[in-house]
């Protein structure tokens, strides 16, 4: 019978702290923007690959991509025809919130509060969520630095000010930049993006693709041959 690398890792380690002294084999690296209707879609999907993989030597990790001001929607009837459109493919109980959007350019904002939170220690999908939620649930108009980091400090119950700060400063927005050259780098052409690497160095990319099956078999694929090359 035939076993995938996965299965055989959940045998042969079957503990987190029986992997603690193993290199990740394959690292995963997810794309997004925090306002991307389609990366708030993907958001269960990514849950539950980082779920799939929990306790196996896979490394999962984001990054922001922040779409563009031109590829964004440029009036409230275009931004929520576009909902319509993405909540229907999707199949989406609910419509996304238009209401945050102030068409006056790409959400920086939004996103730098993001890595500000992480350098101040939570670097997990919380975060992300919260803001994500904030505004396409409950249309707050997180484009603005005070409002998105309200909406992290009464997530994390850490200081806004501090927040705000840190999102502003050169080092975040050179993070920002650095992390949307590297997507463009990979020439993704869509958001949510999903980039795969294993130790060996074997490569693949994922791009606007939102179902996780294929992710999956592409994760067991490069763990099967990093076994073969370790063994």
């Amino acid at each position: 019978m035939e076993v995938s690398a996965a299965g055989f890792l959940s045998a042969q380690f079957p503990t987190r702290h029986k992997l603690a002294p193993i290199d990740a084999m394959i690292t995963v690296t997810y794309f997004t923007d925090v306002i991307s209707s389609w990366c708030f879609y993907f958001e269960p999907a990514w849950a539950e690959l980082r779920r799939r993989y929990a306790g196996h030597p896979v490394t999962f990790d984001w990054k922001l991509a922040v779409i563009p001001a031109e590829a964004l929607p440029k009036t409230l009837a275009e931004a929520e025809a576009y909902y319509r459109r993405s909540g229907t493919i999707t199949r989406q109980q609910q419509m996304l919130n238009a209401g945050y959007h102030e068409f006056k350019g790409s959400y920086v904002a939004a996103n730098a509060v993001l890595e500000a939170a992480r350098v101040l220690g939570f670097a997990g999908d919380e975060p992300r969520l919260a803001v994500a939620e904030a505004a396409m649930r409950r249309g707050e108009k997180v484009g603005r630095y005070e409002v998105a980091a309200k909406v992290l400090a009464d997530t994390l119950g850490t200081d806004a000010g501090e927040i705000e700060a840190l999102a502003r400063s050169e080092e975040i927005q050179q993070v920002l930049r650095d992390s949307a050259a590297l997507f463009s780098s990979l020439q993704a052409t869509q958001r949510p993006a999903v980039w795969i690497v294993s130790e060996i160095d074997d490569r693949a990319l994922f791009s606007g693709v939102m179902k996780i099956e294929p992710m999956a078999a592409t994760i067991d694929a490069m763990m099967g041959d990093v076994l073969a090359y370790r063994s």
